[in-house]
């Protein structure tokens, strides 16, 4: 009978793939030896590899550009990094030498622009599109931005009263974008998403207000809905009344050039996932150009935002399975030497899919399980309905431990965790490791943080 792991998978997926394959019955991810990893570092362990998000923008660069070659659009193609998805240096400093812009969401990150520049990563021509509510130290450290000469600068306005701040704290001449508040899918909790300005209010907004103040230019129309880039209907009818308010607003506001339709390109969470990524690039860049030529006004310059799309497929996390525990004839719960709660929040918080697979022992026989953190709470545990289906792994064998690996972590899970604060329980952060390819091409890595000792968690307590 085909009994061992490595059946298992073979019947099930295709395998190896583009991020996976086996060596030696050891996993290897984009060729990295994630046994050698933890033979390094030991476990729980966090790494980054950083050649997954250069892989990634230049990924996204590539279907957007072919989709207008294909077309003859004549607008250009800009990508920006989201950087709340990860605010990690070497990920923002990754994104900027392979030709990314940033969009930020919130005072701090115009600090992490500033700090960037200074140290000569961001130069003062990239785009920086500033989205989400803007208190008045957001909104104070972008007019600053602006004064440094980062003229490219491009705050979005999520209000109508965001504008009488702006226009209240400088005279500068000030590029402009208006967030469009799309309507939710009907299954949704709300109507209308919390963020931006009506759409039957952008016209009149821009015609009474924005129009009359020649300080400031309307340059980009921002539009993104909350289920991401799907092909359904519910996401082109929203594209299509985006698409009638740029038109709109085109015919009156001569220096409006930019469409930015956010983010939201799904990230592979399973061994079977399968999106037509060039399809839909091409549908939207298709659609974008019908509806201006039918309206007789240039095409935009289309601006995406991607976050998890860029990052997610960089991170990953590796476990030791330190026991396991028979609760009952039928459940064998494999108990992990962190928390699912504090390293992979996303999973018991909305219950996010991760790729979850054995780091050793392919070629032994497989059992189903559960699988549990080391936390006191009955919600620290992973098991089928994030997984998609039972969780299969190599047999517990308590003199030879299993290592497991969740992979397309890259996205949000520290800042949701709290990195480097006090997470449930006090579960340490995980040590972070950084992985690379030098000058000549060869696999590096590096710590770049060690596991949260116990004196900084005290410390923070104030003991």
């Amino acid at each position: 009978m085909r009994t061992k792991y490595i059946n298992l998978i073979d019947q099930t997926f295709d395998f190896p793939q583009e991020e996976f394959k086996l060596e030696n019955d050891s996993l290897r991810y984009y060729d990295v030896d994630l046994k050698e990893l933890i033979d390094t570092y030991g476990t729980p362990l966090k790494f980054t590899y950083l050649p997954a998000v250069a892989n990634q923008i230049k990924k996204a660069r590539a279907l957007f550009e072919s989709a207008m070659k294909k077309v003859d659009y004549p607008g250009k193609y800009h990508f920006c990094y989201v950087t709340k998805s990860s605010h990690f240096k070497p990920i923002l400093e990754t994104t900027l030498k392979n030709g990314a812009h940033m969009e930020t969401s919130g005072a701090t990150d115009i600090e992490i622009a500033r700090r960037l520049t200074a140290e000569g990563k961001l130069s003062k021509d990239k785009f920086v599109i500033c989205n989400g509510y803007k208190p008045d130290r957001y909104l104070n450290n972008i007019i600053k931005f602006v004064e440094e000469g980062h003229t490219n600068t491009i705050p979005v306005l999520d209000n109508f009263e965001e504008f009488e701040r702006l226009r209240e704290r400088t005279n500068l001449p000030l590029n402009l974008g208006i967030r469009i508040a799309s309507e939710e899918e009907p299954k949704f909790e709300f109507y209308t998403s919390r963020l931006g300005i009506g759409y039957k209010e952008i016209v009149p907004f821009y015609e009474n207000v924005i129009k009359p103040d020649h300080r400031f230019s309307l340059k980009m129309l921002h539009f993104f809905i909350n289920t991401g880039i799907r092909d359904n209907a519910y996401y082109w009818n929203e594209l299509r009344k985006c698409l009638s308010v740029y038109v709109k607003l085109k015919k009156i506001c001569p220096q409006l050039d930019s469409l930015n339709i956010g983010g939201g390109f799904p990230v592979k969470n399973s061994l079977s996932f399968d999106f037509d990524y060039e399809y839909m690039a091409d549908t939207i860049i298709e659609q974008v150009k019908e509806v201006c030529e039918e309206s007789d006004v240039p095409c935009p310059d289309i601006f995406t935002e991607f976050g998890s799309f860029t990052v997610s497929a960089a991170g990953g996390v590796i476990f030791k399975v330190l026991n396991q525990k028979k609760q009952n004839d039928k459940e064998r719960w494999n108990m992990i030497d962190s928390s699912f709660m504090t390293t992979l929040p996303d999973s018991w918080a909305i219950s996010k899919r991760f790729i979850l697979l054995p780091v050793n022992r392919w070629n032994e026989d497989y059992e189903r399980v559960f699988l549990g953190g080391i936390t006191c709470d009955s919600d620290d545990y992973y098991n089928s309905e994030q997984h998609v289906n039972a969780i299969y792994l190599p047999r517990y064998d308590k003199e030879n431990p299993l290592y497991i690996g969740f992979f397309g972590t890259g996205a949000y899970q520290e800042s949701l965790g709290g990195y480097g604060g006090i997470q449930h329980c006090l579960t340490p952060a995980p040590k972070m490791i950084l992985i690379d390819k030098d000058e000549n091409g060869k696999t590096v890595h590096r710590e770049f943080a060690p596991e949260q000792s116990p004196e900084k968690m005290l410390s923070i307590l104030g003991y």
